[in-house]
C-alpha cells in the first residue's frame, strides 16, 4: 500500500468490514482537506466547471500567495498524504490540523515525494513548516470567508448520511455515497486507479464529505491510519448559487431593514465599498451596520489582500434559511 491520496479510477479497491468496523465507522469534516481540494481545483480548473464562479472570484486575492508548496504534492491522480493527514476529531479547525501537519513524521514526506516524483527534500521539516504556511496564507484569502457556507453543506451532509446508517444500515449508507461504490456483501467496491483489497481489522471507516472534491472520490488507505474515503458532499451543485431573495419581514423587524439586507446579500463576500453600492446606501453607514452585525455574531471580516470581506456566519445563515 502506497501512501499516497488517490482519486477514483477505472480500477476497484476492496475495502472489508466486520462487525467492530461497522461500530468504528465515524464522520469528520477536515478544513485542512478542502484547503487542499481547492488549491487542486485551481491547478485544474478544467475538470472543476462547477467550481467555476468562486474559482473566479479567488484569483484575484491570491497575488502574493506562493502556492508552489502545496501545488507540487498535487498531481493528477493523487496528492501526497503527508499533506492531508485525516482529522483526529469529528470537526477540527483548521489550526489543529495544521499542527498535526507540521508533525508528520519526516520518512513520509520522503516517500510522498517520491511516489510524485518530486526531487528529494533535504530538510522535512523545513518542507512542512513551509507548507502549513502556504496552506494558513491560502486559507486566508480563498477560503476562510467562505468556510460557513461549505461547513453549513458538510454539516448537512454528515445528518442526512447519519440518518441513512440508522435506518438502513451500511448498505443504505454508501448507496449514494458517489458513483461506482457499492455495498456488496460485507464489503464495500471503492473506484480507484491502485486496485487492491484492504480488511478494516477492526479499524472502521473514516467518511469525509468535501465540496472541493466534487466530481472525484479519494481514498487513503496508508499504514498508520485509519483508512478513509473522501466523498462529494450531497447538494454540493447549488453551492455557489446566486439566490435573489427577498428580505425576510420577521429577521428585517428584528434587525432593522438595512441589515437585514446586507445579511441578504452576503451570498457571496463581499466589500463595504461593494455592498455600499448595491444597497444604495453610504460606505459609512454600511460600515456601521456591518460592524453591528459582526458584533452580534452575524458577519465575520477577512482580509483578502488590500480588501476587508464580509461574509455570513452559520448563525445568519440558520437565520436566513430556517427549515435548515
Amino acid at each position: 500500500m502506497g501512501l499516497a491520496c488517490e482519486s477514483e479510477g477505472a480500477r476497484v479497491l476492496e475495502l472489508t468490514f466486520s462487525a467492530d468496523d461497522l461500530a468504528y465507522t465515524r464522520f469528520a469534516i477536515s478544513p485542512l482537506w478542502e484547503a487542499v481540494a481547492a488549491a487542486r481545483v485551481l491547478k485544474h480548473p478544467a475538470e472543476h466547471p462547477l467550481h467555476r464562479r468562486w474559482a473566479e472570484a479567488v484569483r484575484p486575492r491570491l497575488d502574493g500567495v506562493r502556492l508552489a508548496p502545496l501545488l507540487e504534492l498535487i498531481g493528477p491522480r493523487v496528492i501526497a498524504a503527508f499533506a492531508c493527514p485525516p482529522p483526529a476529531s469529528p470537526a477540527p479547525d483548521l489550526d489543529l490540523e495544521l499542527a498535526a501537519l507540521r508533525l508528520q513524521p519526516h520518512e513520509r514526506v520522503v516517500r510522498d515525494r517520491a511516489t510524485l516524483g518530486l526531487p528529494p527534500s533535504s530538510d522535512p521539516q523545513a518542507d512542512l513548516d513551509q507548507l502549513a504556511d502556504t496552506v494558513a496564507a491560502f486559507w486566508d484569502a480563498a477560503l476562510a470567508p467562505y468556510w460557513p457556507r461549505v461547513r453549513t453543506l458538510l454539516d448537512g451532509d454528515i445528518l442526512y448520511r447519519a440518518r441513512l446508517l440508522a435506518s438502513g444500515g451500511a448498505q443504505r449508507l454508501f448507496a449514494d455515497l458517489s458513483p461506482g461504490v457499492s455495498w456488496i456483501g460485507d464489503g464495500l467496491r471503492v473506484p480507484r486507479n491502485s486496485p487492491g483489497a484492504v480488511p478494516l481489522d477492526g479499524r472502521g471507516l473514516l467518511l469525509v464529505p468535501s465540496a472541493f472534491t466534487w466530481p472525484k472520490l479519494f481514498s487513503l488507505t496508508a499504514p498508520g491510519w485509519q483508512p478513509l474515503l473522501r466523498y462529494p458532499a450531497r447538494g454540493v451543485g447549488t453551492l455557489w448559487e446566486r439566490t435573489d431573495r427577498n428580505t425576510p419581514e420577521a429577521l428585517a423587524r428584528i434587525l432593522g431593514r438595512s441589515r437585514a439586507r446586507l445579511l441578504t446579500l452576503l451570498d457571496e463576500p463581499a466589500s463595504t465599498g461593494d455592498l455600499a453600492v448595491r444597497t444604495g446606501m453610504s460606505p459609512g453607514g454600511t460600515s456601521q451596520h456591518l460592524t453591528a452585525l459582526r458584533d452580534a455574531g452575524l458577519v465575520s471580516a477577512h482580509r483578502a489582500g488590500r480588501y476587508v470581506l464580509y461574509a455570513r456566519t452559520r448563525i445568519a445563515e440558520a437565520l436566513l434559511d430556517p427549515s435548515s
